[in-house]
């Protein structure tokens, strides 16, 4: 018996110490627990590992390569490096709900149209973040210039180099507009 009264007490310990934590990611709420003193559990971690949306990948844990890019309220934003809990009551959109966003989904649906058509695309595994900052690039200015691409989708690499085909595609739907 007294065993077992431990074992209840360190369960309420545990349940004491994990707090409930509610996020907006693509228009619903996700619910998810972590221990009160993990307030710096990126955001990445969340989305991937919790939720399981595995669109948005895991490049460098630096902020440096644009592979965790995501948009929080229509501003992107590295996720590897963003504490999860500061973004409660913020509008989270990640690759795979990028083209049902009511502000953006329609630029978004001719990028990925666009990326398709011209195989930018190889390994795919920054074409996450590449397509949010096309997006986000396009909504802004739909006749981007050379100089206003470069400026955009700067800070997003690409191990394939697949920079030219982002380009191409990226002037193709600022033609077409």
């Amino acid at each position: 018996m007294i065993s077992k009264t431990r074992n209840e007490r360190a369960d309420q310990r545990e349940r004491a110490s994990m707090s409930e934590t509610t996020l907006t990611i693509n228009g619903q709420n996700h619910t998810f627990d972590a221990e009160s003193g993990d307030d710096l559990i990126p955001l990445l971690w969340v989305i991937r590992d919790i939720i399981g949306f595995t669109g948005t990948k895991y490049g460098c844990g630096k902020a440096l390569c644009g592979a965790c890019t995501v948009l929080v309220d229509g501003e992107p934003v590295r996720s590897c490096v963003t504490p999860a809990r500061s973004l409660v009551g913020k509008k989270i959109t990640t690759i795979e709900g990028l083209s049902s966003d009511p502000q953006l989904g329609a630029v978004a649906q001719k990028v990925q149209k666009a990326w398709e058509e011209l195989s930018v695309g190889q390994c795919g595994y920054c074409q996450g973040g590449q397509i949010i900052a096309a997006t986000k690039l396009l909504a802004a200015k739909p006749k981007p210039k050379p100089e206003e691409i470069d400026q955009g989708m700067s800070g997003h690499l690409c191990r394939c180099g697949t920079y030219m085909d982002i380009r191409r595609a990226i002037e193709k739907i600022s033609q077409s507009s």
